[in-house]
């Protein structure tokens, strides 16, 4: 049959599926069209043909999004080549440094590697750096292969300043410690985060291999960073954040991306997104969709500030009030509200957050082929739940996954949160004289199921959340909404698994690179009358923040020891032992 013509003319409704991915489509996993895609263009003159699963309309802003025809849910539409470039700009730090082998290109030994491979070349001694020679036995060209710190003046410093990174020492003190500049100290910093990767590199990608793990629990949120400005004529601060995923049981980081790519140049982008007509298209349908532009950051709204919960009563209203703001919104999936302290970055591009979020999660999926059944902890974040249901809608339409909401009061006291514990263990003393023959993890499911029978429904979606009858010093209050229950588990399975439902993998982490980091860390600021805030200790540069970020989450899953001695790497199994600096330094 040929082609029809009005058909193939007819205008796009959604952005296409770029390499496998299309986004837009019902979020709400009970739905008959969780995951089913629209059509993508509109159906005309087809009388007593089935109707489109979706009606393509706009929000009262203007943003484009999808109704469904079967739950009347909106989600809203998004870049599918956006999403793409995100996932494969963070896939990209999985590919370590390329082999060495034959310079020639024209050579058949360009794409053998000199170490893999026995016979194809042959030792040529050394440079007078100490650099291996080798020659070619195809083509007779020589070559050398450098150490990782070949060209460092002072290589026998890198580990002092490794150490220092990593033990907030600010890099002021780094410098007068290791006796090096400050141009040194960033050199160092730019090899160190080589180095980190490509170790990294080397030990994850068994995980895109397909290694087999039997059960991930795994907790997602985000953390906020300011970077200070550098222009006294324009001290506007840039906001960045990155989000990150934590195994609960091992305490493995999987990944941890900031929403800002340092290799694009904001100038190069703008140009050539007006050059593209990015400014007379909708959002999802520009070829930078997921690049924030100029004229795009000067319209700003903020929203309104949050409020200290220090009350159980607190916590669900503050649920119901998180529920009430994503309503509000232009887009349910944003949360980034920029106002007029802040500013795009000078250098690199600032990335649309919930693009990132979406990269975040499809990354996530390359990396679990070979997990049998994944559990997803996500911070109460309506662009959060909406990446990781979409990323994993195949693993959770077939039941290897399940993803549930965690809201914690993280504003309490130290006396507080005591006051929270002790109530909890009066609580389960009454339950264990109740029932004296029960086991401690039997009667834990009984509180849990007792609990799940007087489950509260919030917000605008009437979303069903308990309240855990467990809580402890790092979860002091904590709530749970099972985002993908389809009824099919029995009632002991289902307990189990909100007594798992936990954030504190990932908020571990935060903490630590906090208080590790002092770039990082939270401290005294000076704020302006007009909200502008400058930190002492503060980054001046995002590719700092990036780089720092990517070094202690390699030093954080391979050379920090929990009580047991062990690394999350090793907990894993992904390392034997602790990891030293030094095989990270010359890897």
């Amino acid at each position: 049959m040929g082609v029809n013509s009005s058909a193939a003319s007819a205008p796009t409704r959604v952005p296409p599926a770029v390499d496998g991915i299309q986004i837009n489509f019902c979020k709400n996993p009970a739905c008959v069209n969780y995951g089913v895609a629209p059509s993508p263009t509109v159906q005309r003159g087809k009388a007593g043909g089935t109707p489109d699963a979706y009606v393509v309309s706009s929000s009262g802003a203007g943003v484009p999004v999808l109704e469904c025809r079967s739950c009347h849910e909106f989600p809203p539409i998004k870049s599918n080549a956006g999403v793409a470039e995100e996932r494969d700009r963070l896939l990209s730090s999985l590919a370590g440094r390329p082999p060495d082998c034959c310079p020639d290109l024209s050579c058949p030994n360009h794409a053998v590697p000199v170490i893999a491979t026995a016979g194809h070349y042959q030792g040529f001694g050394v440079t007078r750096a100490g650099s291996r020679r080798y020659r070619c036995k195809v083509c007779g060209k020589t070559f050398a292969v450098g150490k990782s710190t070949t060209g460092h003046k002072q290589p026998h410093k890198n580990r002092t300043v490794f150490a220092l990174l990593m033990n907030k020492s600010p890099f002021r003190r780094i410098c007068e410690v290791a006796d090096i500049d400050p141009k040194t100290l960033y050199g160092k910093i730019e090899f160190l985060h080589r180095q980190c990767l490509a170790f990294a590199a080397g030990r994850e990608r068994r995980l895109l291999q397909g290694m087999p793990i039997r059960r991930l629990h795994m907790a997602t949120d985000r953390q906020d960073y300011l970077i200070n400005w550098t222009r006294r004529d324009d001290r506007r601060n840039v906001a960045l954040q990155a989000v990150g995923t934590a195994d609960n049981d091992t305490g493995y980081v999987f990944g941890l991306h900031l929403n800002y790519d340092p290799a694009l140049d904001a100038d190069i982008v703008e140009k050539a997104a007006v050059a593209a007509g990015d400014y007379q298209l909708r959002p999802p349908f520009r070829r930078y969709a997921r690049c924030w532009l100029k004229a795009d950051y000067a319209v700003r709204t903020r929203l309104p500030a949050a409020q200290s919960r220090p009350t159980k009563a607190d916590l669900q209203r503050a649920i119901a009030t998180t529920y009430a703001e994503a309503g509000q919104r232009e887009d349910v999936e944003v949360s980034e509200a920029p106002d007029a302290s802040q500013r795009l970055p000078g250098q690199g591009v600032q990335v649309h957050a919930e693009y990132t979020l979406y990269g975040h999660f499809f990354f996530l999926r390359r990396l679990f082929g070979g997990a049998e059944k994944l559990r997803f902890c996500l911070d109460q974040d309506s662009g959060m739940r909406a990446a990781c249901l979409t990323a994993f809608q195949p693993e959770i339409t077939a039941r290897r996954a399940d993803a549930f909401y965690v809201r914690i009061a993280k504003e309490l006291s130290v006396n507080q949160k005591r006051a929270e514990l002790a109530s909890s263990r009066a609580r389960f003393e009454a339950a264990k004289q109740a029932h004296p023959g029960l086991a401690e993890g039997e009667l834990q499911l009984v509180l849990i199921k007792a609990a799940i029978a007087q489950m509260a429904a919030l917000g605008k979606w009437q979303d069903r959340w308990l309240t855990h009858p467990l809580p402890d010093m790092s979860e002091p209050q904590k709530a749970v909404c099972y985002l993908t229950d389809y009824g099919d588990y029995d009632a002991d399975h289902v307990a189990r698994l909100y007594q798992k439902a936990s954030l504190h993998a990932i908020d571990r982490f935060f903490m630590q690179l906090r208080r590790r980091l002092s770039v990082l860390e939270r401290p005294l600021s000076t704020a302006s009358r007009s909200g502008r805030k400058w930190y002492g200790y503060s980054a001046y540069s995002p590719l700092t923040i990036v780089r720092m970020l990517d070094i202690f989450r390699v030093f954080y899953n391979y050379c920090a020891t929990g009580k047991d001695g062990k690394t999350p790497a090793m907990r894993l199994g992904l390392a034997k032992g602790v990891v030293a600096l030094e095989d990270i330094i010359y890897f």
